[in-house]
């Protein structure tokens, strides 16, 4: 069974585009908030999602982030968020994140076996990673 432990909502800022021969690649900067019982803060600036699709293969995504808030002690903490994955054939992403965090009561999160999925809520995209 998995437990969503992190739920960030994410607004897309602006996207710089490639369109080339074998592929594409689209690089989405963008700002949000995250709200879980573990952690809440807001995404710091310099968060972007690199989009590639080359031709005849699966759309790669790879999501690097920080955010800065409080964690489930209340104590102000950082948290690194790596997020790759990619589209499955019916649309779905599929993710796979990598945490690292200086918060102490967080710190589990960087050697748990992590999972995640894409979904959008009231024009936003939400990113939702689970513990299995």
């Amino acid at each position: 069974m998995f437990e969503e432990i992190l739920r960030i909502y994410v607004q897309i800022e602006d996207s710089i585009q490639v369109h080339g021969n074998t592929g594409d690649i689209n690089m989405i900067r963008f700002a949000g908030y995250a709200k879980s019982k573990y952690f809440q803060g807001k995404i710091l600036p310099g968060a972007i999602d690199l989009q590639c699709k080359k031709r005849g293969e699966k759309n790669l995504l790879s999501a690097r982030y920080v955010m800065e808030g409080k964690d489930e002690e209340g104590n102000e903490c950082r948290v690194y968020i790596e997020n790759n994955g990619y589209a499955d054939e019916n649309g779905m992403i599929r993710t796979k994140p990598t945490v690292i965090t200086d918060s102490k009561a967080l710190s589990w999160l960087e050697t748990a076996s992590l999972a995640g999925s894409i979904s959008s809520e009231n024009n936003m995209v939400v990113i939702h990673i689970y513990k299995a």
